[in-house]
């Protein structure tokens, strides 16, 4: 809870005018999250995201007596509920907001919510959504156009996407984790507050392509942030950096037998730029890789090569540059004799990876993306990437890990 406070703090400097309460940490903490929030900010607008969904009323009362100036229902709730949070928020002489997140369909909800005459609506997509590339501002477009009630917006918001959403029609713009997971939380805060009120100075970049966004995304995480998206998964195991250097690529892959390297080097005239070879070799004691491979890699500009498998040449591969990780080193090859298979699904160290997988590697070591859920993988990895940010930053102002996570607090009985 300490820490909460002090997170909104530092927003508040950098110009938020209300304080929203997450559900996780109402669940977390109990309502004593609002009370500890409403004494240490008198003077901003509290919001509880309750999510209500049934016994609206007592729902919206706790709310109310704990502080909060706006209680949250869920805007796919039984009319019924939303119509007695009301008449409690009314009562209790708060506001009610109803939330649109999951609603299968938004924009008549949103037309239905206001006739029943909630004081706002939240055009919310929550954080898994998200990750599967579901926006709240193209749905907050089609809702504007039908309603003219007060409108919010939330759901993965920055600073141009904030932009955005105001230009379409959102008066109330609630930001999470690109402001709280910041390592500087004011200066996020201001970024924010600056897209909010000059909307039109901000800049809409082209995101390009799906993969090109995919890539973007994997080139700023690392493989730990990766694999703690995949919840502890994904990383192969006795494959290390012979050649360091971060790689990004889609898979070509090989599978050859003991020191041959015929689809090996067959594999580069197939392979495109960008992507990356991902070899597994019968034998680490023969070599299926080396220095003039390398050099045609570099030819076809791949992005790196993953070998399960031998490389010799090293003193010429470390000069060309190429990023190569391998399982073993040794000076003697064998010979092309061709038999194997590329772009079939292979294992190599100990992971399955088939062709078009995202193939990230860097100095600990190599993850694999499933290419069907590569978008939300990049995406959860960034979450991560952004809450160690802001861990990092309070262990710099004197906290200790266990301290910042409470460790103790959340330990098994």
């Amino acid at each position: 809870m300490d820490r909460s406070v002090k997170i909104a703090r530092e927003a508040i400097a950098g110009g938020a005018d209300w304080i929203e309460i997450g559900t996780p940490l109402i669940k977390s903490e109990g309502m004593d999250t609002v009370r500890t929030m409403r004494k240490a900010f008198p003077d901003r607008t509290i919001l509880a995201d309750m999510k209500t969904v049934d016994t609206g009323a007592m729902e919206v009362e706790m709310a109310a007596k704990a502080g909060a100036d706006v209680a949250i229902v869920l805007g796919s709730a039984d009319d019924s509920t939303i119509l007695d949070a009301l008449r409690s928020a009314h009562k209790y002489g708060i506001r009610l907001m109803a939330d649109l997140i999951s609603a299968p369909e938004p924009v008549a909800r949103a037309v239905e919510l206001e006739a029943l005459g909630v004081d706002y609506i939240n055009v919310h997509v929550g954080i898994d959504q998200q990750m599967m590339g579901k926006d709240p501002v193209s749905i907050l477009m089609e809702i504007a156009e039908k309603v003219n009630v007060k409108l919010a917006v939330a759901g993965g918001l920055d600073a141009e996407s904030a932009a955005q959403a105001v230009r379409a029609g959102a008066e109330i713009v609630i930001v999470g984790g690109n402001i709280t997971r910041s390592d500087n939380v004011t200066e996020a805060a201001q970024k924010i507050r600056k897209s909010v009120d000059a909307p039109g100075s901000i800049e809409v970049r082209d995101r390009g392509t799906l993969d090109q966004e995919i890539r973007d995304i994997l080139r700023e995480v690392s493989t730990s942030n990766i694999s703690d998206a995949l919840h502890r998964k994904g990383a192969m195991k006795g494959i290390h950096p012979l050649v360091r250097g971060k790689v990004v690529g889609t898979a070509i892959t090989v599978q050859s037998f003991a020191g041959d390297w015929a689809k090996t080097v067959e594999a580069i005239d197939e392979a495109k730029e960008g992507d990356v070879i991902v070899i597994y070799n019968e034998s680490k004691d023969i070599a299926c890789w080396g220095g003039l491979a390398t050099l045609s890699s570099l030819n076809k500009g791949i992005a790196g090569v993953v070998i399960e498998g031998a490389v010799r040449d090293i003193d010429e591969v470390e000069k060309l540059g190429l990023p190569i990780y391998t399982s073993n080193t040794v000076p003697n090859a064998g010979d092309p004799k061709g038999f194997g298979e590329m772009n079939a699904e292979i294992t190599c160290g100990g992971q399955t990876v088939k062709p078009g997988d995202y193939i990230v590697a860097d100095e600990s070591g190599v993850v694999v993306v499933p290419k069907e859920r590569a978008y939300e993988i990049a995406r959860r990895a960034k979450e991560v990437y952004k809450t160690e940010n802001r861990i990092f930053d309070e262990i710099r102002r004197g906290g200790t890990l266990s301290e910042i996570l409470e460790l103790k607090k959340w330990e098994k009985l």
